[in-house]
């Protein structure tokens, strides 16, 4: 198929997936866009957030424009020349499902269930992809078991350590390290990705995190600061320190400033990897088959 004709393509099913995602997430159940048991009779019930056509609907729409064009740049050549539609159809289907985990979370804290079966679901077709199709990371000589084999214990070590985080934290903090949505999410992506793209998946999520936490940690400084300097300038110290107390308590989880949702980072390593895997492929045989890692 002609390069251009590939990329006008692209450009069309990213912008159409954009509006599409948006016009879905506004129609969405309200319940699935809470917290687990939140209802509109709670003391705390905040409706959730929808997306707008701008600039959730824009950044959705880029965003899916760049995935699917990316994928035709790195993946035209073992997808589309050598025909694989299955391998195709997981990336089409993935990558509006995971901006929609961004803008869940980030709108309100919460990746709803109903996102991650689906992205299992593609997971179940990434396996069969690889099965019927074959993979780019094994030789046609291997067995078919070992590509599923790859993505079940990615699946389920991806899930088990985001579960362990959590458990660890509320065990010896008191406190929600991960929350079983990303633990969920992990698992289903881990389908997707495999053994060596969780690899990829991690850094990703984990350097993209830091360069968002580091002007969050500056705010977040900046804001202590000022309270402080509330406190001291104020008639009463002790009075104006309740108070600040009470507007913090009064503030939604899902407000809170200081919070960092993990959830979309995991959902762009996954994006990463997905439209970009044969890439990987090329970068990382080398050195894997230096230390012993057979394919």
């Amino acid at each position: 198929m002609n390069i251009a004709i590939c990329y006008v393509i692209a450009v069309l099913a990213g912008v159409l997936a954009g509006a599409l995602i948006t016009y879905l997430f506004g129609r969405f159940p309200d319940k699935w866009l809470q917290d687990y048991g939140v209802t509109p009779q709670d003391p705390d019930y905040r409706p959730s957030k929808r997306m707008r056509p701008f600039p959730e609907g824009l950044i959705a729409a880029v965003f899916c424009v760049i995935c699917y064009c990316v994928t035709i740049f790195f993946c035209k050549v073992p997808y589309i020349d050598h025909f694989r539609p299955m391998h195709l159809a997981v990336i089409f289907l993935v990558i509006p499902v995971l901006m929609l985990v961004m803008m869940a979370d980030k709108l309100n804290r919460i990746i709803p269930d109903q996102f991650s079966l689906f992205i299992a679901g593609c997971g179940v077709l990434s396996v069969a992809a690889d099965v019927l199709e074959g993979s780019v990371w094994f030789s046609p000589d291997a067995k078919w078991w070992i590509p599923v084999l790859n993505k079940v214990i990615a699946s389920v070590v991806g899930g088990g350590v985001i579960w362990l985080i959590g458990f660890l934290s509320i065990t010896f903090l008191g406190r929600e390290g991960m929350g079983m949505g990303d633990m969920r999410l992990l698992f289903a992506t881990g389908l997707i990705t495999g053994c060596y793209g969780l690899v990829v998946l991690m850094y990703v999520s984990i350097f993209s995190a830091i360069l968002f936490a580091v002007p969050l940690l500056i705010r977040k400084r900046k804001r202590i600061a000022a309270e402080k300097k509330r406190i001291a300038e104020a008639e009463d110290p002790r009075a104006e320190k309740l108070k600040i107390q009470r507007e913090k308590a009064a503030v939604h989880f899902a407000e809170d400033p200081d919070y960092m949702a993990f959830g979309p980072f995991l959902a762009l390593g996954c994006a990463v990897f997905a439209i970009m895997e044969p890439f990987f492929f090329d970068k990382m045989y080398g050195w894997m088959n230096v230390f012993g890692v057979y394919f």
